[in-house]
């Protein structure tokens, strides 16, 4: 497919979204009933041509032929990481793949020994640049050979093409028979994965989709995308995260003068057993006393027993 069919193509699938309207559907899938007809004639497609061919490259062509392609794809691929890595103005990154471009294609033999395994590999591509600076990645759309895209990475998609190496071949029977290849080599990649995608997912065209922009999210931010917000957290005026730092500066509690309370000193009933405490009275002009009860000399004394009076045996002196 030519890269103008691929444009409009975008175009038509802008302006598909924007007349969907109908049904309640996922937010960041609006075209997913056209999507979900695409997946499956990708999914067709895949089945009877790229997976079969894919099996058959893996039994016939030896493991470090296999290596060798991938490292010859890996390397041209790199041109176009160099190249998102300058327009995010990633100097650092830049300068380590554009060492890893140079002595793979000239020592790695045109990128078919990988010489400098110990720099790391990096993913950019003009998708990811757009989203650097702030271009939002649209909804999700299912390209019809090229899979998962958002509207963002399907433009970004369509400007690599032009900085692509294999482009440039103006042999147009040997360039078709490169992107062949390269498409062969990465489906053949894929084949161990798919079998643990069979095995966990119920709803395959929801888990690639949402593996997907995780994916795409997690990239553009290099590993580090910003926490997503809840509802119930938006309209809570609790911070959203505090350091480990700030607990520990601040772990030091707070002293408040909290004032004490006043003592009322209130009368205590006659038959009470105890002698209540008397307690300063913070008020200077109280005027009210506090109530002294002493306790009885015999302990066994009750208050609440009634006994009977006992009679007199001996007579009165002053009754005679």
């Amino acid at each position: 497919m030519s890269s103008t069919r691929i444009y409009l193509l975008l175009v038509s699938l802008a302006l598909g979204g924007c007349a969907s309207t109908q049904g309640e559907r996922n937010p960041q899938d609006p075209l997913e009933p056209f999507n979900r007809s695409m997946y499956k004639f990708n999914d067709a497609v895949d089945k009877a041509v790229l997976k079969p061919v894919a099996k058959g490259y893996n039994t016939i062509i030896p493991e470090p032929g296999k290596i060798m392609v991938t490292n010859f794809f890996s390397n041209l691929d790199d041109i176009i990481v160099t190249i998102n890595d300058l327009l995010q103005l990633k100097f650092a990154q830049a300068a380590s793949d554009g060492t890893r471009v140079l002595f793979n294609s000239t020592f790695g033999i045109l990128g078919l020994f990988n010489i400098t395994d110990r720099l790391e590999k990096h993913n950019e591509d003009f998708g990811q640049t757009l989203g650097y600076w702030g271009i939002s990645s649209g909804p999700y759309v299912v390209l019809p050979f090229f899979g998962p895209r958002t509207v963002r990475d399907s433009i970004g998609l369509y400007a690599d093409s032009y900085a692509s190496p294999i482009r440039l071949i103006p042999n147009i029977p040997t360039r078709n028979e490169m992107y062949v290849a390269r498409t062969i080599s990465l489906r053949a990649g894929l084949l161990d994965q798919e079998k643990i995608l069979e095995e966990a997912a119920i709803d395959r065209y929801a888990f690639i989709r949402d593996a997907y922009l995780q994916q795409r999210q997690s990239l553009v931010y290099d590993g580090n995308p910003p926490r997503e917000k809840f509802d119930d957290e938006e309209s809570s005026d609790i911070p959203d995260k505090i350091s480990i730092e700030d607990k520990q500066e601040n772990s030091q509690p707070a002293v408040v003068d909290t004032p004490k309370p006043a003592v009322v000193d209130t009368p205590v009933p006659q038959h009470s057993m105890e002698s209540p405490v008397q307690q300063p009275s913070s008020d200077a002009a109280s005027s009210v006393q506090p109530i002294e009860m002493g306790l009885p000399v015999d302990t066994s004394f009750n208050p609440y027993k009634i006994e009977q009076p006992i009679p007199t045996t001996t007579e009165n002196p002053m009754l005679n």
